[in-house]
């Protein structure tokens, strides 16, 4: 579980983030949405610790992630998986050496145990005979699976995604949807995902925190958002044709 208490980022002297609080809860997807420009991002990396917040605290776990204590820092960093918007791959590297990278990196296992350890995470994200392809070689959906799978390589507490789906085909975005949800509740994960992908929104929104300009105006679940009457949710939920018309069946049902 990750507690965010009022905090507050501004960049000279214009408020990104202002005062937010909220709980990202284990064991469920928990999403941030919002138009662009909505702090989204912002929150993102304040919660990861790649920007320092100006105000607020934030507890992982009751422990606070103080900039100062090196070592609580370290050993979180530790814990923690990241699925990158556009997957971010080592072009030069394999499948199987992008996955062993955080391995190499933060563990202290034989080379053999690696290999097993990422071969069982490969296996995990449904992916078959692409071990020795370079990510050039194989596609977009499959090259999701394998961030996903480096992600989790190191069993970690915490995965953070951002943009999850942004290039994917529609049918392919339901599916890595439905894999984050899976790897989320199997492995007990706390994990929050920034979209503005409505179509995960109704399948994986355990949690949904909304921003606007930089202030949450609202929260609850996938099934709760359909219902609200604020203008503003509504107006970003049922900005397509599509979700309109999910809106007018709704209304006369």
């Amino acid at each position: 579980m990750i507690t965010i208490n009022k905090i507050s980022k501004s960049f000279d002297n214009i408020k990104t983030i202002d005062k937010i609080s909220a709980v990202f809860e284990k064991g469920k997807t928990n999403l941030i949405i919002g138009q662009s420009g909505s702090g989204k991002t912002v929150l993102m990396k304040c919660l990861l610790g790649l920007l320092d917040i100006d105000s607020g605290e934030i507890l992982y776990d009751g422990k606070k992630f103080d900039k100062d204590n090196i070592s609580i820092i370290s050993n979180l960093r530790k814990q923690i998986g990241m699925v990158f918007q556009g997957s971010a791959l080592f072009d030069s590297m394999t499948v199987l050496n992008n996955i062993l990278f955080p391995l190499r990196m933060f563990s202290d296992k034989t080379d053999s145990k690696m290999i097993t350890r990422a071969k069982e995470v490969i296996k995990r994200v449904d992916l078959r005979d692409v071990d020795n392809k370079f990510p050039s070689e194989i596609s977009g959906g499959m090259q999701k699976r394998v961030a996903i799978a480096r992600a989790i390589v190191l069993n970690p507490r915490y995965l953070f995604c951002d943009e999850p789906n942004s290039g994917l085909d529609p049918k392919t975005a339901i599916i890595i949807d439905k894999l984050i949800k899976e790897i989320t509740v199997e492995y007990n994960i706390t994990t929050v995902i920034n979209t503005h992908d409505m179509n995960s929104v109704m399948e994986i929104g355990d949690k949904i925190i909304f921003l606007v300009e930089g202030k949450k105006i609202w929260e609850g679940t996938n099934q709760q958002i359909l219902n609200t009457d604020d203008k503003m949710i509504n107006d970003f939920v049922y900005s397509s044709e599509l979700f309109k018309k999910v809106k007018l069946t709704q209304q006369k049902n």
